[in-house]
């Protein structure tokens, strides 16, 4: 294609949504107890709910410049002549920024970044429908637009056993994360304009389940919207949740769930279950 796609691993696709598309993906890297690793590459799911089980510390880290600039210049070579660059939200991460400073070393006439202000398939669906308009011949600009205009109708939604790891990795404050821990809530969060917030507590994950299917209908308006569940660990969970969004939204394009990577799920930890809700165009 004349415009290559390019994103991040935390858009977590599902399993051959990349290739089928020709999305290329550059990971994020982990460190666990110190070790480096790349994301979706050399960690998975598995390995990473085993390692925050046994509490061993796990950090994670922007790809580097140059290995933007190397997947650039790789698709550069097999054919584009431009490239969009779509990525998880800039205050989540320093991911943005590596890929800026890799276009301008490759030139800012041929690579577009784009701040999705999300991530997950919030991130996903952007880079998705992205490739969509790339396949049907968009240029680069129109691209760009369409990754940013899909990207700002999604809602991501999620609730985690705790807000013990996304407090310690600075992913939202102390004071939040004491309050939930204190009374032993459950909280359900968003993303909001690019960062992640409280939206609201339960008592109970059985609650918040039933309280994140209820906000994803709120959010899914009238249209038929295209959903994504994910989870970390929790894959009978994820389907039942799956099932419930496809129960009550009966017009949607079918839901896909997705394990998230190493990336996101060391700052939420086991347990989390998330929704996307992707709204059609005009809602």
């Amino acid at each position: 294609m004349p415009v290559a796609v390019v994103t991040d691993s935390t858009a977590h696709l599902p399993e051959g949504f990349a290739e089928r598309h020709h999305i290329r993906v550059v990971p994020l890297h982990v460190l666990i107890d110190g070790i480096a690793a790349l994301d979706g590459t050399d960690v998975g799911p598995a390995a990473l709910a085993e390692a925050l089980g046994q509490r061993r510390i796990v950090t994670t880290s922007r790809p580097t410049p140059g290995e933007f600039a190397a997947a650039f210049r790789a698709a550069l070579d097999d054919g584009a002549d431009s490239v969009v660059s779509i990525h998880l939200s800039r205050d989540l991460s320093g991911t943005w920024e590596a890929a800026v400073l890799a276009a301008q070393e490759v030139g800012p006439d041929i690579v577009r970044v784009v701040d999705s202000r999300t991530t997950a398939m919030g991130l996903g669906f952007a880079a998705l429908h992205a490739a969509t308009a790339a396949a049907d011949g968009a240029d680069s600009a129109e691209v760009e637009a369409v990754a940013v205009r899909t990207a700002a109708r999604s809602e991501t939604l999620f609730a985690v056993e705790t807000l013990e790891h996304l407090r310690r990795g600075g992913r939202i404050g102390p004071g939040a994360a004491l309050l939930g821990t204190a009374l032993a809530m459950k909280p359900v969060l968003r993303m909001d304009d690019g960062q992640i917030r409280p939206l609201e507590k339960v008592r109970t994950m059985n609650r918040a389940v039933a309280r994140l299917v209820d906000l994803a209908v709120e959010a899914a308006g009238e249209g038929s919207p295209e959903l994504a569940v994910h989870h970390l660990a929790a894959p009978e969970r994820a389907v039942e949740l799956a099932n419930r969004l496809e129960d009550r939204l009966p017009g949607s394009g079918g839901c896909v769930v997705s394990e998230i990577g190493a990336v996101i799920g060391a700052h939420t930890g086991p347990g989390v279950l998330g929704i996307v809700v992707q709204r059609t165009a005009g809602d």
